[in-house]
């Protein structure tokens, strides 16, 4: 595998990662109403935006490095 294959499979599931715990905070913030859920919701969403806006910018920037 690839250094940018490695890459691309760090970033996706760093994106999963940070959209699980989006969805956990705001599930916490629901059933307690803590203001910190609903913050830390908000920056786990902000984060999964700027990894995919990365992995995006990445992509281009290698685009003409293969997978292999």
């Amino acid at each position: 595998m690839s250094l940018k294959a490695f890459h691309l499979v760090f970033v996706t599931a760093s994106v999963l990662l940070m959209l699980g715990l989006t969805a956990w905070c705001f599930g916490n913030y629901r059933r307690s109403d803590s203001t910190m859920d609903l913050v830390w919701g908000a920056v786990a969403l902000a984060s999964a935006a700027a990894l995919l806006v990365y992995g995006r910018y990445f992509l281009k920037k290698l685009k003409h490095i293969s997978y292999l």
